[in-house]
C-alpha cells in the first residue's frame, strides 16, 4: 500500500494551498488519516486527523480556524485545504495512515502505519 501526495508549492502568505494524499495498492481498508508536517530544523508534529468516516477531526492549535482536513472513502484520498497561510506553515507535509490488509502469504489481516514522501510547502512573507 502506498500514499502518494500532491499540491504542495510556493505561495504568498495569506494564500491558499490544497494538499491530497491517495492511497493505492492491493487490497485495505484504510482506518484513521492524518497530516504531519516538518519544518527545517523541528521534529515532525501533528497537523490534523480524521477518523474513518470522516466524521471526527481533530487540528493543531497553530491550524484551527484556517485549515480543513476531510476525505474521500470512494477515492481513497484525503485532503488538506490550507488557508490564510503564514510563512510559519512552511515544512514538507507528510501523509499518514492506518491501514488494515492482508500481507502476501498471511492468512489474517493486521495494520499498518503507512507514510506518504512528503510534499514541500513554502509560504513566502
Amino acid at each position: 500500500v502506498q500514499l502518494v501526495e500532491s499540491g504542495g508549492g510556493l505561495v504568498q502568505a495569506g494564500g491558499s494551498l490544497s494538499l491530497s494524499c491517495a492511497a493505492s495498492g492491493s487490497t485495505f481498508n484504510i482506518n484513521a488519516m492524518g497530516w504531519y508536517r516538518q519544518a527545517p530544523g523541528k521534529q515532525r508534529e501533528l497537523v490534523a486527523n480524521i477518523t474513518s468516516g470522516g466524521g471526527t477531526t481533530n487540528y493543531a492549535d497553530s491550524v484551527k480556524g484556517r485549515f480543513t482536513i476531510s476525505r474521500d472513502n470512494a477515492k481513497n484520498t484525503m485532503y488538506l485545504q490550507m488557508n490564510s497561510l503564514k510563512p510559519e506553515d512552511t515544512a514538507v507535509y507528510y501523509c499518514n495512515a492506518d491501514i488494515t490488509t492482508v500481507l502476501p502469504g498471511a492468512i489474517y489481516p493486521t495494520n499498518l502505519e503507512v507514510w506518504g514522501q512528503g510534499t514541500l510547502v513554502t509560504v513566502s512573507s
